[in-house]
């Protein structure tokens, strides 16, 4: 199945290189025909010129043929010069191309380069010279081979980004599938261990060692109800940013190393904005725990809120290694991490839950290598 899938792609890609190169191919000669033609013409019409030039000297009368070939080329642009009387006569090119002297030797120097000039000559006597240039019609069509590249590389373009698309959205399924499944799997055996908790109250048990175990089963709860969340869309409610980072950062202080120092940097006054306590809580954990890995378990971690006209802005500041600027998106892939251990999802569900949950912004604010890094997130304040 794979191998067939595989031939498929490659062939529908070497289909399309072939179709390409023949298109391209095809103007190109196309092209190259119409110049040709353009060619033939001047040289007509040269020959017109010439016969002119003959009747004038020999019989001064004028041909009513050559005259019609003449007067018959409109669109192809020319610069006559007269060695008899040095001067220039021009056709088909508007007058403000030609209106100064540096204009038209510019002109002529540019319709060498595009055609060899004609000469017309009477007993062996050279009288004019032709310069002229591509049509309008030839200048247009030059640059259809690269506007059919350029088509065809965004239509590449659009098919690549489909693909990832959908690439991506099946695996946001299944990492969704996965979380959900997860959260079922943990549900029993939580029941099962708050009905112990029940039972070992009855015995004789130090009530602070069920204590320790009912907080246990709390966190439990907790997790279980972040993970039934991912790839739903979850209720939103107005609630205080302050006390919620609060309440978030106070969980993880008392559960974190001496050698961890927190410093919170938050407004007295309640900052409102529209969010699930539970989801904006885990990004918050990811998010100082990911910094406390990077300070590899020493070092500082300053958590602090501010506040515009129209949004909140939360950031969180570590002491650690720090991150190059050219990895500020990508520490936000799923999958990427420094660490040993881990599956790097930690930024990954916190993106997630700020950008696709909260519609709000999150990334690197800066970063520098060994001194430290601050994460922002931003925020809508609620209009209540």
């Amino acid at each position: 199945m794979f191998n067939r899938l595989a031939f498929t792609r490659w062939f529908f890609i070497i289909s399309a290189l072939v179709i390409i190169t023949l298109i391209i191919w095809n103007s190109f000669a196309f092209f190259n025909q119409l110049k040709e033609d353009e060619r033939s013409k001047m040289k007509v019409w040269a020959a017109a010129q010439e016969e002119l030039q003959k009747l004038s000297t020999a019989e001064n009368a004028v041909s009513e043929t050559a005259s019609a070939v003449i007067q018959s080329n409109n669109t192809t642009p020319m610069i006559s010069y007269s060695h008899l009387s040095g001067d220039y006569n021009t056709r088909n090119i508007p007058d403000q191309q030609i209106d100064t002297p540096e204009k038209l030797q510019q002109l002529i120097e540019q319709f060498t380069t595009e055609y060899k000039p004609i000469e017309v000559r009477y007993e062996d006597e050279l009288l004019q010279t032709i310069y002229y240039g591509n049509s309008g019609l030839i200048n247009k069509l030059k640059y259809y081979p690269a506007v059919l590249i350029l088509i065809i590389l965004l239509i590449f373009l659009a098919i690549y980004l489909f693909y990832q698309t959908s690439k991506s959205a099946e695996q946001n399924k299944l990492w969704a599938g996965m979380a959900k499944e997860t959260a079922h799997q943990i549900g029993t055996p939580l029941s099962s261990l708050v009905g112990w908790t029940e039972i070992l109250k009855n015995e004789k048990v130090d009530p602070e060692y069920i204590v320790e175990m009912e907080k246990d089963i709390d966190r439990l709860k907790t997790i279980t109800e972040r993970f039934s969340k991912v790839g739903s869309i979850p209720e939103l409610k107005r609630k205080d940013l302050v006390a919620e980072t609060k309440a978030a950062v106070g969980y993880l202080q008392r559960r974190s190393s001496k050698l961890i120092r927190f410093e919170l940097l938050l407004p007295d006054e309640p900052i409102y904005v529209d969010l699930n306590s539970q989801l904006l809580g885990w990004t918050i954990e990811n998010l100082v725990k990911n910094g406390i890995d990077a300070m590899k378990g020493k070092g500082s971690i300053t958590v602090a809120i501010e506040q515009t006209s129209k949004k909140a802005l939360l950031r969180v500041s570590d002491t650690g290694k720090g991150i190059s600027k050219r990895h500020y998106k990508k520490v936000f892939a799923p999958g990427y991490t420094t660490k040993k251990r881990g599956w790097g999802l930690g930024l990954s569900l916190a993106k997630r839950i700020i950008e696709t949950y909260h519609n709000g912004r999150i990334g690197v604010l800066k970063s520098t290598v060994g001194e430290g890094t601050t994460i922002e997130i931003q925020l809508r304040k609620s209009d209540g």
